[in-house]
């Protein structure tokens, strides 16, 4: 059963004095767009102020590390880059540390933002497409025959990394698809169907892979954000806490929510503000995904 705290100061006293880290998502939780949340910088400080330490982690492919820290502090909510764990960086760092690529095919293919380029720049991993106007543009007849023969790829590339992409077209999906078919890697920061933004919904990193998943045969790519504990182990890495005192706050029972509870944690606090309205999506039996608690917005927290 999931406690409703929204007005009750002893039961959020109590919550609160459980965990001494406190891991949140950002958009739909402590924003929406460039609205914030009312209560969202009082709430951050009242629990640093309670000694705990506070995690920001981020499916959010389109922004670094930096990029994030900035946006935080121009809302602001003091931080450090060290306190922001996001999808690009974790692909970056299993990218870079952990998959042994051969020297002659550790290009990385980028159908995404900036942001995921920063990343893999602060690893040193070369990349190709992403930001570079020249795949901006519609796909011609000489692109057909020259994807085809190979003769417009890029041999170096061994990966093809998927994220959120505000500029996807026919022809970065042909150069995608091109280097699966001939072998690359296919990784995902995250496969988050939705985004939430100025209080509705657009289209997530994962429908910018779904084309390339169908196109596949059902192929899913290797994902790095939220649920992926790929990512939870990184953080526990990096942070260095005890799980059981730790609490994933969040607005997504697929992705926040399961990544608390697959990963461990203490607990789990879902926050009406994003994706999730109301407590009927995890209420009835047979429901695996049921946050330990929930507030109508952040700001509760107050009491």
């Amino acid at each position: 059963m999931s406690k409703y705290l929204t007005g009750d100061k002893a039961g959020i006293a109590e919550f609160i004095d459980r965990y001494d880290v406190f891991l949140f998502d950002c958009d739909g939780v402590l924003w929406s767009g460039d609205h914030l949340f009312e209560g969202t910088v009082e709430t951050l400080e009242m629990l640093r102020s309670k000694g705990k330490q506070v995690v920001f982690v981020t499916n959010n492919s389109t922004k670094s590390r930096s990029d994030y820290k900035e946006k935080l502090e121009s809302m602001g909510i003091p931080a450090a880059v060290d306190e922001v764990f996001g999808s690009s960086y974790s692909a970056a760092i299993y990218i870079s540390r952990i998959l042994s690529l051969p020297p002659t095919q550790n290009t990385v293919f980028v159908l995404g933002e900036s942001g995921i380029e920063t990343e893999l720049d602060s690893e040193s991993i070369p990349h190709i497409g992403g930001t570079d106007p020249a795949y901006n543009r519609p796909i011609t007849p000489s692109d057909y025959t020259s994807i085809a023969s190979g003769s417009a790829l890029d041999p170096s590339v061994g990966v093809v990394l998927a994220g959120l992409d505000f500029h996807l077209n026919y022809l970065k999906l042909s150069y995608a698809l091109a280097y699966l078919q001939r072998g690359a890697k296919f990784l995902a920061t995250n496969m988050d169907t939705t985004l939430p933004s100025a209080e509705s919904l657009f289209p997530g990193a994962g429908a910018i892979s779904a084309p390339l998943v169908a196109m596949m045969g059902g192929e899913k790519p290797m994902a790095f954000g939220k649920p992926s504990q790929a990512m939870m182990d990184a953080i526990e890495g990096k942070f260095k806490f005890e799980r059981k005192k730790a609490c994933m706050v969040g607005d997504r029972l697929d992705t926040d929510i399961r990544f608390g509870i697959e990963g461990g944690l203490g607990g789990t606090l879902c926050v009406l503000t994003g994706v999730t309205k109301s407590s009927t999506e995890w209420e009835g039996e047979g429901k695996e995904v049921v946050p330990t608690a929930f507030v109508n917005e952040l700001g509760d927290l107050r009491g």
